[in-house]
């Protein structure tokens, strides 16, 4: 048994933390651990598969291209991000921690 609160990497870390929890053909659990960081300015992630992820405590707040607005995630809050459409981390707290499962298409 582990705890998705424990072991958290330090305050200030340089680099999100990315813990793979479990793992099945087509699919993958993970943690995700962020420290204030965000994505680099002008990235956008495009990723072949669906991802949904929630907020497990801190702060987010992610951009979508087709979207104007951003969307704010806090505790509890949930997206499914299909597959193909490009999104990026405008801002984290610190600490955010993220549960993502990540479903290939197929």
């Amino acid at each position: 048994m582990t705890n998705l609160f424990a072991d958290l990497p330090p305050a200030g870390a340089a680099e999100e933390v990315f813990a793979t929890l479990a793992a099945a053909p087509g699919a993958r659990i993970e943690r995700i651990v962020s420290r204030g960081q965000a994505s680099p300015p002008g990235f956008w992630y495009d990723q072949a598969e669906d991802e949904w992820v929630a907020v497990l405590a801190g702060a987010a707040t992610l951009r979508f291209e087709d979207v104007p607005e951003p969307l704010d995630l806090g505790p509890g809050d949930h997206v499914l991000i299909a597959a193909g459409r490009r999104h990026r981390v405008e801002r984290t707290a610190d600490p955010t921690i993220w549960l993502a499962v990540h479903l290939a298409r197929g």
